[in-house]
């Protein structure tokens, strides 16, 4: 029951945020307006290329799908937090309700569903990932929603339609991530760190998020 009010917490509130008006609160120059999703995947695909440590097929047959099915800009915007999971909010100690949502280094104006698919992708990932995920987890038994069913909350949560191009979506979400990692790989490699079992396990993630976009863009997984 915990894990169920936790949930259903973390979609209450990224509704919520993005229902605010950025020009209500301040912010209406928090971020550039319009076409989020093509001036994203153009700004990591350059940071990815500028950072690539090796060659990832998956990645390189991922940045081409995204920009030949780029989606068009439907003109929403919202405050979008840019890494909201479950590991940057927090709980009441003894109660699920969320009191606090951390790490706000990547937030700006953007693209409501990009938040959205972002949260999603923790449901696809592996349990014993760099990051890890809850693919292969009994929900129901936990009760922990479907990705449809948290999706549709959220919607109903909005007054909004389902989104369209679900799969656009979720494929960037890997995508993003997977360039953010060959960052803080190159980094790493660059001197910054000394750990090399831990920036092997940083490549294999960075794979693993890869195949990941690919597979959802070939409609391989749900």
């Amino acid at each position: 029951k915990f894990l169920q009010d936790a949930y259903h917490a973390l979609v209450r509130t990224l509704a919520a945020l993005h229902d605010v008006d950025p020009q209500a609160v301040g912010l209406a120059d928090f971020g550039k307006p319009g076409n989020y999703f093509s001036r994203q995947v153009a700004r990591w695909t350059g940071q990815y290329r500028a950072c690539e440590t090796q060659t990832r097929p998956d990645m390189d047959w991922t940045i081409a799908w995204l920009e030949r099915n780029m989606v068009p800009d439907d003109g929403q915007t919202a405050i979008v937090h840019g890494d909201y999971r479950l590991d940057n909010v927090m709980f009441d100690a003894d109660t699920p309700d969320m009191i606090a949502v951390l790490d706000w280094e990547l937030s700006t104006l953007g693209h409501p569903f990009a938040d959205l698919a972002y949260q999603c992708m923790g449901l696809r990932l592996p349990q014993d990932g760099m990051i890890k995920g809850l693919e292969g987890i009994d929900r129901k038994a936990q009760g922990l929603p479907e990705e449809a069913e948290y999706v549709a909350q959220y919607c109903a949560l909005r007054g909004i339609a389902p989104p369209e191009n679900w799969a656009f979506y979720m494929v960037f979400s890997f995508f993003r991530l997977a360039a953010i990692l060959e960052g803080v790989l190159h980094r790493a490699q660059s001197g910054n760190a000394s750990n090399p079992r831990g920036m092997n396990t940083m490549s294999r993630s960075i794979a693993t998020l890869a195949q990941a976009a690919k597979h959802t863009a070939q409609g391989r997984v749900s």
